[in-house]
């Protein structure tokens, strides 16, 4: 019994240990005023980890401690998507983002990512749709890896069409489920008849006479 208490011990220990550490590391690229790692602490993480601020795994690292403001890590979500990650010295994190990428990338992750991606962009009070230039770029982003062919196809129609000027969730995530079920460019199993965002019937159209 004895032996088994001081096992426990040493390993909560060892997790207090962990936590110091990773609170040591959120201080080093914290805001002293705001205690909150800013734009500025995220572009320093970045290059300590020698990843682009750009990088979709940094879109990934935020979703993983579940960040609410874009741009901005508190010391809760730090704590909580590090500690996850076991990411307590900077070595360690960029190890760990690999095997991030594959976590985000299984397909029931995915989805929930998809989904976290858009809400992370909406930066202001009670926004619920975001503009067509910035959902070109996360798009890309996010998708662009996956689906390049039709990525690429609904952001040139995108940049071209006058009928909408944002994007809200449903048709972001009615694009998602666009590219898992429609084969691509045929689309010869879309119907517009099955509940599908106005935005990609208009799309479908277009396509298609562009192809024809």
């Amino acid at each position: 019994m004895r032996r088994s208490s001081t096992r426990k011990t040493a390993s909560s220990k060892a997790t207090t240990k962990e936590l110091e550490r990773i609170d040591q590391l959120f201080h080093s690229y914290a805001n002293r005023s705001s205690n909150l790692i800013d734009p500025e602490g995220i572009e320093a993480l970045c290059s300590d980890v020698e990843v682009d601020h750009t990088d979709v795994r940094i879109l990934m690292l935020a979703w993983k401690m579940k960040a609410e403001k874009q741009g901005y890590f508190t010391l809760e979500e730090w704590r909580r998507g590090l500690k996850a990650l076991h990411g307590d010295t900077v070595n360690k994190l960029k190890k760990a983002l690999p095997e991030l990428e594959k976590e985000v990338r299984r397909p029931t992750n995915f989805v929930d990512f998809y989904s976290y991606a858009f809400r992370y962009c909406l930066t202001e009070e009670k926004q619920k749709s975001i503009d067509i230039e910035s959902i070109c770029e996360l798009l890309d982003l996010v998708l662009g890896s996956q689906f390049r062919a039709q990525v690429d196809s609904f952001v040139e129609y995108l940049k071209i069409q006058n009928d909408y000027k944002v994007i809200n969730m449903d048709q972001w995530m009615g694009f998602f489920r666009f590219c898992n079920e429609i084969s691509f460019p045929e689309m010869h199993n879309y119907d517009p008849e099955l509940a599908w965002p106005l935005i990609l019937d208009n799309f479908v159209e277009w396509s298609r006479a562009k192809h024809s």
